[in-house]
């Protein structure tokens, strides 16, 4: 058998957890039926396990499980949140607020309503890659509708501050929608207490399988209304219509239900294989920690390292590890990383960059065979002189 490289792009994606297929495989043969066909058990024992995974996200994030509308993704539910919000308030208002670090499942839908009309305003952000809570307070104008802030960054893994956010826009009146697709099960969530109105997630970033999310959508103080963007059988509340993938759920649920019980202590291990990373990593002369020291998810670790060519870095790297230089979803791109350049970086710093993320089941020895690869590859690039 070859050798397969250690992994270290979980937040691209993360392989489903064996618990999480166990609790999946009997939706796919035995427990086959359609949630929505009321009239008999095979309907009403899968209805009863959706309900179930339902409730499950619910908790996680203390809401209503009538709260929570599934979806393929969280990109979908992006779309959904921000696309959603427009049509149905657009006589309200027609100004929306954003980060300039957001994901482009964030920041796409916004330019597409730029076309339609709306007017964005694009905040950016501190060097540590936080907003300035004073900048958005300016931002605010009569008509604005939605805020839409990350709760954890993609790529430098970077912890908004929802609670103070959410409290600034529901002063106003705004809704306020958060991208947490790497946050669920991370991280404490609470939408009350943070007063957020909509947040969307995805089960692959967590150990579920790919091809399922969901957002979350307040019913009460306030009642937030949506324009579907998917018609057809009107499911989910009449907000996104399509049969829904049982298996797929089932696993979103129970990913989510582990990732809760093991989140102190898993953060606690990740927390130390970061710190073991950086450790040696900081060695290098010219090596640059992106984003904020200790306010960012335990598993991420990306740096910046002067001197190197980007594409040369990760050619020298792919024999022994998997990492990446900035998002999955934007890798085939020739641009530099706009998280990292909106760190004020130059080109050549966001291309030379690497993002690591540190996953569940990844070990101490794994991340010194990494920081040791690493450090022998960027002191070789420099000696042969390939830079930018």
């Amino acid at each position: 058998m070859s050798h397969r490289p250690i992994y270290l792009d979980n937040h691209a994606t993360t392989p489903v957890d064996e618990r999480v297929l166990a609790a999946m495989l009997p939706y796919f043969t035995e427990h086959f039926g359609n949630p929505s066909s009321i009239n008999h058990i095979y309907g009403w024992e899968t209805e009863a396990a959706v309900k179930k995974s339902r409730e499950i996200l619910a908790q996680a994030i203390n809401a209503t499980p009538e709260e929570i509308v599934f979806t393929s993704g969280a990109t979908e539910a992006n779309n959904l949140a921000i696309k959603g919000v427009a049509e149905a308030y657009f006589q309200k208002g027609q100004h929306i607020i954003t980060v300039a670090t957001e994901h482009n499942a964030v920041l796409d839908p916004c330019k597409y309503l730029q076309t339609l009309g709306f007017e964005i305003t694009i905040l950016p952000v501190q060097t540590d890659g936080l907003i300035d809570l004073t900048q958005l307070e300016k931002a605010f104008r009569p008509d604005t509708i939605l805020v839409s802030v990350i709760a954890a960054n993609n790529e430098i893994g970077v912890l908004q501050p929802l609670a103070e956010i959410g409290a600034m826009c529901r002063e106003r009146g705004v809704i306020f929608h958060s991208d947490a697709a790497q946050a669920i099960g991370k991280i404490p969530l609470d939408v009350q207490a943070m007063q957020i109105d909509l947040m969307s997630f995805t089960a692959h970033k967590v150990y579920g399988p790919k091809g399922i999310g969901a957002l979350y959508v307040r019913r009460r103080n306030p009642r937030v209304q949506l324009a579907a963007q998917q018609h057809g059988g009107g499911h989910e509340r009449g907000m996104r219509s399509g049969t829904l993938y049982t298996p797929q759920i089932i696993g979103f649920g129970k990913a989510v239900e582990i990732a809760l019980q093991a989140q102190a202590t898993e953060n606690q291990y990740l927390t130390q294989l970061r710190q073991r990373l950086w450790e040696q990593l900081s060695q290098l002369e010219g090596i640059h920690l992106n984003g904020h020291p200790t306010q960012r998810l335990a598993g991420n670790l990306n740096i910046s390292i002067e001197g190197v060519d980007g594409a040369a870095l990760l050619l020298g790297l792919q024999s022994v590890m998997a990492v990446s230089s900035g998002s999955a979803c934007s890798s085939a791109t020739t641009a530099p990383s706009h998280v990292l350049t909106a760190l004020g970086h130059t080109e050549q710093l966001a291309y030379a960059s690497l993002r690591f993320g540190i996953g569940r089941f990844n070990t101490a020895e794994e991340i010194d065979q990494v920081a040791q690869h690493t450090i022998s590859t960027v002191q070789s690039l420099r000696k042969q002189k390939i830079l930018l």
